[in-house]
């Protein structure tokens, strides 16, 4: 009763007065334990005082409000809280004289906390204008600072110190940096200027790193940000090492109605030749009118080592492009057209295919009358040489190194599904394609011109069995039979299109698993398949698929070779047998593993992904094992182990590694090792790599890398997690 008349004192003692009202002020609300009126017209509230004013929240023990001169006697310890401004901002001070907005006036013994994370102490404050708050002999950190007297882990120190609320700016007078309370940078008569938390985007330097190259040298990178506005910035990155001057730039700009980006370098390396190098990726993305997206994406290299020289990159192909699209439910239309660059030093841009178009349309429909899907889809391709050879160089095919192809492809096709008695799921598919080549350059050995009709019909069999246990696990059986049929032949033109073939559980039951129109599956083909599936409702999940292809004979091609590689496993009359099973857990454990097996159940290829994935560890590991097929372009067997990833083994103590093994060779591609240790206020990190790799134009390379970071002046560093206790 006593604090509710308290609360109708201060209300109605603040709200008093004609020239208060005339001067249309928002009302004040104040509460105390106990309030009082004293002669001269004074208020003074005592006790868990709590004062609200326009957003503001000031918490104290005492307050005195002295009317004739409309200001505030405060008596800590007290807090101020300023309304939303993006970064929950603090003020707490021992005590204070403002006026009655909150405003304006002096805070003695003032702490500013922002975002909860970078804390602004000083002897003195003063508020104005309750935008600026000018702080003197001031000391900044994000570090915790505990009560047994210990110095923070670093701090900034300057005479004079101010905070722009509005412009969310920290600006420091002769500042000096200071690491467990020993001075080791200082900028004398220099104005240093950084964001406050609640910044997302600020003009200032990121995060430098020394880094140590067998390579490049030693040599040191400072990135600099600059914010050209809300939609729009530049980040420049200049490196300086004792045998590489490098300048770095990354480029971004939201638009409208889409966005794009640009990373790029350019450098003067010592221990090349050419005098200048550098590279040029860029992407961007618009949405169309009518529902359409156009996309684009350019990778560019001065030469065939910059990029991993640099360590930018580990592409040996570039691939540029521009496209447009758009996908509705019902319809697809698609163009693009790319240019392709090799940086192998085995392949040459003149004979393999520069630059290569493509447009396609796709459209479905539903007919009442005899039921289904109706697809219409019609697909025209053209790759383009260099090379105006005519004749064949020292390779695989019997076709001129300098062709030039075009294909056109329109086909119609129906589906229909049923559902049979005992809960059998019947499917049939027919269609009908037409394949027109076009060919240039092509020499003596076959025509310019093939065009081939191809009819289609297969028909399948799915019975899906399931069961479910008494402790909600569920196990589902899938037998799998399909017979399709293919007419016409295949026409003499080059294999440009369809030169890597993989047979998985996406192909199985395929009618061709070409993967382009230049080569189809003829005749008569089998495929049959089952998978096993365990879901379990505590976590886990178990899967299993067999599946393999019998034709009616061997595929070969008009030169009498099988149409497919050795190694893709489809090279027989009966395929080999594939194999795929995956395994994950509710401790983020997952294993995916794929294989191909021939009549000798041994291994065509084989691939294995494990991984590990929760809040402290995210680690994986892969096998690949592929037969020699120089059909692929693959004169040995690979073997290779690779194994990457981090684990939080400590609170502050996060490991890095990754490791490339060519088990096949017995031989190391690439290992590297790093150490970071992060908590509230500053993240280190050390890391080690080496590449193994050498050939005539490149060589093998160690890099060293240290990197310190200051937290606490971005909005994206308020993990919670890493911030540390003080001992008892």
């Amino acid at each position: 009763m006593r604090r509710a008349l308290a609360v109708a004192l201060a209300v109605l003692a603040l709200l008093a007065g004609p020239a208060r009202a005339q001067e249309g002020r928002d009302p004040a609300m104040l509460v105390a334990d106990e309030v009082r009126l004293t002669a001269g017209d004074r208020l003074v509230a005592e006790g868990n005082v709590e004062a609200m004013y326009r957003g503001r929240r000031l918490t104290a023990r005492r307050i005195v409000y002295d009317r004739g001169t409309d200001r505030l006697t405060i008596t800590g310890p007290l807090s101020l809280t300023e309304p939303d401004t993006g970064g929950g901002t603090v003020l707490v001070a021992d005590s204070a004289e403002l006026d009655r907005d909150l405003r304006n006036g002096i805070l003695r013994g003032a702490r500013i906390v922002m975002a909860q994370q970078l804390q602004l102490a000083a002897r003195q404050m003063r508020r104005t204008d309750a935008r600026y708050n000018e702080l003197y002999k001031a000391s900044v950190t994000s570090c915790r600072i505990c009560e047994d007297g210990s110095p923070p882990l670093w701090q900034i120190r300057a005479e004079r110190l101010i905070h722009d609320q509005e412009a969310r700016q920290l600006y420091f007078e002769n500042a000096q940096l200071r690491v467990l309370d020993v001075p080791v940078f200082y900028l004398p008569r220099l104005r240093l200027r950084l964001p406050d938390p609640s910044v997302e985007r600020a003009t200032g330097f990121l995060t430098p790193s020394v880094v140590n190259s067998s390579l490049l040298g030693t040599g040191v990178e400072a990135p600099y940000f600059i914010a050209l506005g809300d939609h729009r910035d530049l980040t420049l990155a200049p490196f300086w090492a004792t045998n590489s001057r490098r300048l770095g730039f990354r480029y971004r700009q939201a638009f409208r109605r889409g966005e794009i980006e640009f990373n790029g370098a350019v450098a003067d390396d010592d221990f090349s030749p050419d005098s200048k190098r550098g590279y040029l990726f860029g992407e961007g993305r618009f949405d169309l009118p009518r529902d359409f997206v156009l996309g684009f994406n350019i990778e560019l290299a001065s030469d065939d080592t910059f990029l991993l020289d640099h360590g930018f990159s580990d592409k040996d192909r570039l691939s540029s492009g521009i496209g447009i699209a758009r996908a509705r439910r019902d319809e697809f239309i698609g163009a693009e057209i790319r240019h392709y660059r090799s940086l192998r030093e085995d392949e040459s841009n003149l004979t393999l295919p520069s630059i290569a178009g493509d447009a396609s349309y796709e459209r479905r429909i539903f007919p009442r009358r005899f039921g289904g899907e109706l697809r219409f889809s019609a697909d025209l391709h053209s790759h383009f040489r260099r090379s105006d050879l005519t004749t064949d160089g020292p390779d695989l095919d019997r076709f001129a190194d300098g062709r030039d192809v075009t294909r056109l492809t329109s086909a119609v096709e129906w589906r229909r599904d049923w559902v049979l008695g005992p809960g059998v799921l019947a499917a049939i598919r027919t269609g009908l394609s037409l394949d027109h080549f076009e060919i240039r350059q092509i020499g003596d050995t076959a025509g310019s011109q093939a065009t081939e009709l191809t009819p289609t019909v297969a028909a399948q069999l799915r019975w899906p069995l399931v069961r479910a246990g008494r402790e909600g696990v569920t196990h589902v059986i899938e037998p799998v039979a399909q017979i399709a049929w293919s007419g016409g032949e295949n026409p003499d033109v080059p294999l440009d299109e369809s030169t890597d073939v993989e047979f998985d559980e996406g192909n199985l039951f395929n009618v061709s698993r070409f993967s382009a129109p230049d080569r189809r599956e003829r005749g008569y083909a089998a495929a049959y398949g089952v998978s096993y599936t365990r879901v379990d409702p505590e976590g886990w999940e178990g899967r299993l698929a067999l599946g393999q292809v019998l034709r009616e004979e061997r595929l070969l091609d008009f030169d009498g070779t099988p149409s497919f590689t050795d190694s893709s496993g489809l090279r027989d009359r009966i395929s080999d047998l594939l194999v795929a099973g995956q395994y994950r857990n509710a401790s983020g454990v997952t294993v995916t593993a794929r294989g191909l097996f021939d009549d000798m159940f041994e291994v065509t290829k084989a691939e294995a992904r494990a991984s590990w994935r929760n809040a402290r560890t995210d680690i994986g590991a892969t096998y690949i094992w592929l037969s020699d097929d120089p059909r692929e372009s693959r004169s040995a067997t690979v073997s290779e182990w690779a194994i990457d990833g981090r684990y939080r083994f400590a609170r502050h103590w996060t490991a890095r590694g990754e490791w490339r093994y060519d088990i096949a060779e017995d031989s190391h591609i690439r290992a590297g090792a790093g150490l970071t240790y992060t908590n509230e206020c500053v993240d280190i990190t050390v890391s080690v790599s080496r590449r193994f790799t050498s050939s005539t134009i490149l060589e093998p390379e160690t890099n060293i890398s240290f990197t310190v970071g200051l937290r606490g002046f971005s909005a994206a560093t308020r993990d919670q997690s890493f911030t540390r206790t003080c001992r008892n």
